[in-house]
Formats: C-alpha cells, sequence, structure tokens
C-alpha cells in the first residue's frame, strides 16, 4: 500500500453492503435529473421544429421566450433543485451513519499519524468513489426512461409528438446528470467528513467518538414509558442527524406534492371529458334544425360506439332571485343522461350539487359558474312562468374557452325539461364517439347520412386522451420512484442509526430490558425522524405546491383554484408511516438474534 488512499476501493468492498443505500441515492438523483432535463430538451426540439415551420431563421432566445419553452425549463430548473436538495440530505445522512458506524476505525488512522485534513480529504474521495459506479448507472436509466417515454410518444400517442426524436442523446440531460451527481455528493461529504475528523485516537480503543461531547442530560419519562422516551431522546439528541434525516423525508414528500402539480397541470392543459365526441354534425345556422330522427338513425350504424344530443337556445331572458326582478339575458342547453352523468364522472360538479334531481322532466337544472358569480345552488331562476331552481353548479364555464362566464348564466337541463320550456325537440348538435377500429368506410358512411345540410365535423385528430395518458403515466413513473426511494432512504436510516448505537442497546439489555421494550424503542426513534420528516414536508410542500400550481395552472387558466391535494397528501404520508413501521423490524430482529455479551462487544 503505497498511500493512506488506496484504503478507499478496500473500504468500499468491505463496506459494500452499508453503501448500498447511498449509492441508490446518488444513483436516484442522477436518473431523475438526466430524465427530466432529456424530457425537457426533447420538448425544446419538438417547439423548434414548429417554429421552423413559420419562421426561417429560429434562435435559442425565441424558444425561450415561447410560453411552452419558459414553461418547461423554468420547471425543469426547479425540479433540478429540489432532487439536489433532496439527493444532498439523503446521501449525508447516510454517510453520517457510516462514519458513525467506523468510529473505531477513524480512530485507528489517527492513532497512527492521519491528520484531520486527511481524514476529511478520505471521506470526501471515499464518496466520490460511488460516483464512478453510481453516475454510469443513472445516465444509463435516465438516458433509456428518456428513449422509452419518447418511443411511446411518438408510437402509441403520435398527434403533435410524431416528430420527438428517437434514441437521441440530449446533452443538457447528461451534463445536468453528472453535474448533480458531483455537485450532491461533494455537498454531502462535507459535513460527515468533519464530523469523522473530530474522532480523537482515543476512539480506537473506547469505540465510541462521543465521550467528551456526549448529551448526560437525563431522559425525563413523565408521559410516556422509559423505552419510547429514550428511543425520542435518541432521536433528538443528535440534532444534525435529525435534521438530515427530517429534512430527506421531508424533501421527498415536497417533491412528491411538486409531481402532483404536474397531473394537474396536464389536466387544464388537455382536458379530458367522457363526453368528448369523435364527430360532430352541427346546423349550419347554429339553429336546432338537425332532424331528431338523424340521431336514432346514427346511433345503429357501424363503428359508432354512442350517438347524443344537445339542443340550445340563446339570450333567454331570466330573473334570477335576488335580482329584484331585474331581467338578464341566459344561454339554455340541454344534456341527455349520458351528458350529465359525464359531467360527474368528469369532477365537473361543485361540491354541494345534487345532479340527481335534474334528470327527467324536472324543475330543476344546472348552471355555470366562476368567482365572480353571484348565483348559488339553491337559487331559482324565472323563465317565463316556469321556475326553475339551481340544483347544482359547474366548477367553470366549458362553453367558453378562458372558462369564465363573464357574468352571465349558462343553464343545463335535461332533454325532458328543455322540451317542455321550449317546444323544440331537434338538435343543434349531434356528437358521436367512434370505436376505435372503425373504417374510413365507416366514417364515410356517416358523412353520407349526414348530408350536405348539415356541418360535419371530424374530431378523431384532435383527440388528447394519448397525450393526456402518457403525461400521467409519466408522472406517476417518476412519482413510484420517489416514493420507493423514500421508502429505502427510511428503512436504511433506522437500521443505520441502530447499528451506530447497537453497544447502547447491548448495555440495555444486559441491565434488564427485554425484546419487546427495545422495539418500542426503535420504534419511538423511527417515529420521531417520522413525525418531524412530515411536520417539515407538510409546512413547507404545501406553500410551496401552491406556488408551483399558480405558476404552471392558475397563471395559465384564470379559473383554476388550488386546493390542498388530500390525496396526494395522504399517499405519501401514509408511504412514510409505513416505512417507519417497516424500518422498526429488521433492527430489532437483528438485536433480538444476537446474545447480550455478543451485542456488547460488537463495533
Amino acid at each position: 500500500m503505497k498511500s493512506y488512499l488506496d484504503l478507499i476501493p478496500i473500504s468500499a468492498r468491505v463496506h459494500r453492503r452499508q453503501n448500498r443505500m447511498t449509492l441508490l441515492c446518488i444513483i436516484f438523483a442522477v436518473f431523475m435529473v438526466t430524465a427530466v432535463f432529456s424530457m425537457a430538451d426533447m420538448g425544446a426540439r419538438i417547439e423548434q421544429s414548429r417554429l421552423a415551420d413559420k419562421h426561417n431563421a429560429l434562435t435559442l432566445r425565441e424558444i425561450g421566450s415561447t410560453a411552452m419553452g419558459q414553461t418547461l425549463f423554468v420547471t425543469a430548473a426547479v425540479l433540478f433543485m429540489l432532487i439536489l436538495a433532496a439527493g444532498v440530505l439523503m446521501i449525508s445522512s447516510s454517510i453520517n451513519s457510516s462514519v458513525a458506524q467506523r468510529t473505531r476505525f477513524f480512530g485507528m488512522m489517527r492513532c497512527i499519524g492521519m491528520s484531520r485534513q486527511q481524514i476529511i480529504r478520505f471521506v470526501r474521495l471515499e464518496a466520490l468513489n460511488w460516483c464512478r459506479t453510481a453516475i454510469p448507472i443513472g445516465l444509463v436509466l435516465g438516458v433509456a426512461a428518456s428513449w422509452a417515454l419518447c418511443a411511446a410518444l411518438r408510437f402509441l400517442v403520435g398527434e403533435e409528438f410524431s416528430r420527438i426524436p428517437l434514441f437521441g442523446f440530449s446533452a443538457v440531460g447528461i451534463i445536468s446528470g453528472i453535474a448533480v451527481g458531483i455537485i450532491s455528493v461533494l455537498l454531502a461529504a462535507g459535513s460527515p467528513a468533519r464530523r469523522a475528523a473530530k474522532v480523537p485516537p482515543a476512539a480506537a480503543v473506547s469505540g465510541n467518538s462521543e465521550n467528551g461531547s456526549a448529551d448526560r442530560r437525563p431522559v425525563h419519562a413523565r408521559f410516556v414509558k422509559i423505552e419510547t422516551a429514550i428511543g425520542i431522546h435518541h432521536a433528538v439528541s443528535a440534532r444534525k442527524n435529525l435534521v438530515l434525516m427530517a429534512g430527506s423525508f421531508a424533501l421527498s414528500i415536497i417533491l412528491f406534492l411538486s409531481f402532483s402539480v404536474l397531473i394537474d397541470f396536464a389536466g387544464y392543459l388537455m382536458p379530458q371529458s367522457a363526453a368528448a365526441s369523435d364527430i360532430d354534425i352541427s346546423s349550419a345556422d347554429g339553429g336546432n334544425t338537425v332532424d331528431a330522427g338523424l340521431l336514432e338513425a346514427i346511433g345503429g350504424m357501424d363503428g359508432v360506439k354512442r350517438a347524443y344530443g344537445r339542443r340550445s337556445c340563446f339570450d333567454v331572458s331570466v330573473i334570477l332571485s335576488g335580482d329584484t326582478k331585474s331581467t338578464r339575458k341566459a344561454d339554455m342547453i340541454s344534456f341527455d343522461d349520458f351528458d350529465l352523468k359525464s359531467l360527474k364522472k368528469d369532477g365537473m360538479l361543485k361540491r354541494g350539487s345534487d345532479l340527481s334531481k335534474v334528470y327527467g322532466d324536472s324543475r330543476y337544472v344546472l348552471a355555470t359558474w366562476d368567482q365572480d358569480c353571484s348565483w348559488e345552488i339553491g337559487d331559482t331562476v324565472l323563465i317565463g312562468d316556469e321556475e326553475l331552481e339551481i340544483a347544482g353548479l359547474l366548477k367553470y364555464d366549458p362553453f367558453n374557452s378562458d372558462g369564465l362566464t363573464g357574468g352571465k348564466i349558462t343553464l343545463i337541463t335535461s332533454d325532458e325539461t328543455f322540451v317542455r320550456l321550449t317546444g323544440t325537440e331537434d338538435y343543434s348538435l349531434i356528437m358521436v364517439q367512434t370505436k376505435g377500429n372503425i373504417t374510413e368506410e365507416e366514417v364515410e358512411a356517416l358523412r353520407s347520412a349526414a348530408g350536405s345540410e348539415y356541418t360535419f365535423s371530424d374530431r378523431r385528430e384532435q383527440s388528447t386522451g394519448g397525450t393526456y395518458l402518457a403525461f400521467v403515466v409519466g408522472v406517476y413513473s417518476f412519482l413510484a420512484i420517489i416514493a420507493l426511494v423514500s421508502v429505502l432512504n427510511i428503512v436504511n436510516s433506522i437500521s443505520m442509526s441502530v447499528s451506530a448505537r447497537i453497544k447502547q442497546y447491548g448495555a440495555m439489555r444486559a441491565v434488564g430490558m427485554d425484546e419487546r421494550q427495545v422495539m418500542k424503542m426503535i420504534a419511538a426513534e423511527a417515529f420521531t425522524y417520522a413525525f418531524w420528516g412530515c411536520a417539515v414536508g407538510c409546512g413547507a410542500g404545501l406553500p410551496f405546491a401552491r406556488l408551483l400550481y399558480g405558476f404552471l395552472i392558475t397563471s395559465h387558466f384564470s379559473y383554476a383554484v388550488w386546493r390542498v391535494p388530500a390525496g396526494s397528501l395522504g399517499i405519501i404520508l401514509l408511504l412514510v408511516i409505513l416505512a417507519a413501521s417497516s424500518a422498526v423490524y429488521g433492527p430489532a430482529k437483528r438485536i433480538k438474534n444476537m446474545s447480550v455479551t455478543e451485542t456488547i462487544s460488537e463495533l
């Protein structure tokens, strides 16, 4: 051995099992950044291709000036910082635990003449040595993930993704992945390296670096049993470790909530409706002139999955309750039963709406709504001699491109109610949903059935269902990876924390603590970390998610209203609790299987 640095590969082989989580954290950070930035780069290339069709010259500044370009790269940059912070905290927590378990090793190095600066250099180079394995794996996984997503978008979705590059290498994604791997490791290794340098030579004999600075405050057990109090004390006494572990859990929650906003963004950018049509047949003048018999005829034709119609009546004079008998103009549109059920299925109705009242020949209607509207559920609408009650409100106005009512109310009635009020049985619009295997011959048959009297619109190429599905699947994949790494990090961190205190647990076993009490003590420590991680994660994650929601959604869709993501929050908190629970089992089982003397003598 020519230098003490030759110990680094030897240490890596000896502690291969303990280092697995650290390697996984680096791989996770590199993979996520590589995949996110690669897909952002691919999106920019699509935007460049689209703009190139309109402009002869195209610069990066022009791409960046577009709404899509700005959204892509700003969002990717924010996610880069979040992933970097999460990687730093998780890697630092893992290295700290590793240093705590090797107290005697660093004490021995000090005994044979290694200086504090050499210890710091050793720990940092040891951490960088992991990058030799982790960064290439993360890059390969990130590039492979971007290739798979690009292929899925191009061949399964098509539409605007027909030009997306296949098997392309993104320099931005690769450089970003390498950068986050190296930067996160260097930042994460700083504090553990300084901690290792403070290990005194006497620790080579005692195996305890905390002798001089141990927390000698007594453990108080006024409200809980002593084993629970000791477990909580173990967690809070090592403040740096508490900050690192709680911080890594908190950032996992923040990342989870941030990626959940992207799903909402996709919903507003590409709204999906169960009542979306593939073919429309409408009257040329916008009136109710489409023969009602045509709907029945088309519904039975080959290739047709479902056919339904809408009637409309515009600028109807109405009086709203509370308007002091002043009249206003309103639009009235009829929905059949399928159309009405789709509103509930799509989550379009505000809380408190009662859709069941609207079906059939009734005196109830639905109304469009926005935040500036004065009408509410339960208000009445007087049309001629008929008084109707608003049984439900839509969250926004789907008949306007900006989703706002502009102060004009639109009433949605059932078919039967519309016919009773107006006496009109013909339609202004017939909507057709086709089967997936419909042929062009069958489409032409539908066109012939409609005739030249009506406007025939083939909307199949305008469908964004495949694009939306691909986007959501991609985001959920990232969420699954975040959840998996969070769970593994919690389990590994608790296990390493227990291993670092194995002699203390042995001493407690020797003075009479039984196996059940040891498990409760470890559980108390684990759930202390989980509690603070959840508290910090929710306290910072919810405001950040709201800020991101405003940047991505509210600024572009003024009718959008942020709500606490109870579902996403519940899922990630449940995962943290389950991970903390499972983290207790392994260490407790290991201590249970060790004899008291073996535990005390454990290094």
